[in-house]
């Protein structure tokens, strides 16, 4: 998506609110036959009168309030399908969540929490947020969610998880960045379905993270940037305009300041340093040096600045999709612009795993690309380091493949090649996203076999 108004930066997901409620209009009755209820602004006792709605109500989102409980009788919410309490007080996740059969997204980022009792998961949970939080451990009925796609666990306490999760076999995303495990369980990288892996920021890979955060890149004196409009902003940071004032002229860039928080992928300052090892190359975007000496002693990079030709391949996922990017609607490739974006992200994914780097967030709503399908790979914000080395950096290369393969498919869902090219596009997608991790071909292949299908 385009962000901001100016093409080509990408930005972390936050769906658009609904407008505000108030308690004032829940209490007068105003409410009645609402979808979507949405309440902020320092509630300390869950509201009674929303169970006024519970003939209607599919969505709840009371983040950013002071909530440390919730009622024993939210089950009486029967239709009650997605939760949020991010930002509020609690300690332990609801135990009532798991009498709620019709809940299957639930999200408590940036609480308290410390307790994941077995009780609090929901018998059809498909999206689990627990992000920034002191979690240390967490229950083997996890592992019990058959449904469960997309589980967001950075920034707690974790060393472990259950054995009895190697059983969720449709586990596409997890998030474990920012917690304390010496090692990924060995069966972390053989589920069948994993394509979406952030682990950056915990102790396994420390030592070659901080070898790779030290890699040089020029340094940019924050009084020689003039910032002009806000570009975009995400999870991790704000990008700008900006006029850089060296070599006796201005030169226009964009500057990302970064926030230094904790955010759904996991540290900022772990995507900075990902974004300068990763290198230059013609589908990544260039990074012209860190900024040095701001006032405020925030982290920033200097990039090139993206031609407005370049817009976003996709959309981030919604809440019905889940795990998969939306497109919009009537958007088509022509098979040259396809091979083009295809074998440009697999060319700049084999030159990040060549050095020890993974994206963690391939996707198509991190692709720019302009109409001839020149295309540019970004947002590093779930990129984790490893030592290509070691034993399971194979398999956590065959796992990112699997996100290619899904964007492929998507690609070739809107592209009508000609038979011969679509056959082997086909064959290729299929090997990318086969159940058995080990038989998956690595980017290296597949850019060499993109390119010789576009020299056919």
């Amino acid at each position: 998506m385009t962000v901001g108004g100016a093409p080509g930066y990408t930005a972390t997901f936050r769906p658009s609110p609904p407008d505000m409620h108030t308690l004032e209009q829940l209490r007068a009755g105003a409410l009645h036959g609402v979808q979507r209820l949405q309440l902020r602004g320092g509630l300390t006792e869950f509201p009674r009168e929303i169970f006024d709605l519970a003939d209607t109500l599919e969505i709840l989102d009371l983040t950013d309030n002071a909530l440390s409980a919730l009622p024993d009788d939210l089950p009486r919410l029967q239709r009650l399908r997605i939760l949020f309490c991010s930002n509020n007080r609690f300690t332990e996740l609801p135990a009532m969540l798991g009498r709620m059969p019709a809940l299957t997204m639930v999200g408590f980022k940036a609480n308290r929490i410390d307790s994941v009792p077995a009780s609090a998961l929901p018998p059809q949970l498909r999206w689990l947020v627990l992000t920034d939080n002191r979690i240390a451990h967490l229950p083997p009925e996890l592992g019990r969610r058959p449904a469960l796609q997309k589980l967001m666990l950075a920034g707690n306490c974790l060393s472990s998880l259950p054995a009895e999760m190697a059983q969720l076999r449709q586990l596409e995303l997890l998030r474990i960045s920012a917690n304390a495990f010496a090692e990924l369980p060995a069966w972390l990288v053989t589920l069948p379905c994993l394509a979406w892996l952030a682990c950056a920021g915990n102790p396994w890979s420390a030592a070659r993270a901080q070898a790779m955060s030290t890699v040089p890149a020029p340094l940019v004196e924050w009084n020689q940037l003039a910032l002009q409009q806000q570009l975009g902003e995400g999870a991790s940071g704000v990008i700008y305009r900006a006029a850089w004032k060296h070599a006796g002229r201005d030169e226009q860039v964009a500057v990302k300041l970064y926030k230094g928080s904790m955010t759904s992928d996991g540290s900022p300052l772990n995507e900075m340093a990902a974004c300068v090892a990763a290198g230059l190359h013609p589908n990544l975007v260039p990074v012209r040096g860190r900024v040095a000496n701001h006032p405020e002693h925030a982290h920033g990079l200097v990039m090139a600045l993206i031609d407005p030709a370049f817009v976003n391949l996709a959309g981030p996922p919604s809440f019905a999709s889940c795990t998969r990017d939306v497109y919009d609607a009537g958007k088509r490739f022509d098979c040259p612009a396809l091979l083009n974006i295809a074998s440009g992200v697999a060319a700049a994914a084999a030159q990040m795993h060549e050095r020890g780097l993974m994206h963690g967030d391939l996707y198509g709503h991190n692709i720019l690309h302009d109409a001839a399908g020149n295309s540019l790979l970004s947002d590093f914000g779930a990129a984790a380091f490893y030592d290509p080395s070691q034993p399971h950096a194979l398999a956590l290369q065959q796992l990112e493949v699997r996100a290619f393969g899904l964007l492929l498919e998507e690609l070739l869902e809107r592209c009508d090649a000609p038979p011969a090219g679509q056959a082997q596009l086909t064959a290729l997608q299929a090997a990318c996203v086969q159940p058995d991790v080990t038989a998956r071909p690595l980017f290296a292949a597949i850019a060499a076999q993109l390119r010789a299908i576009k020299q056919d």
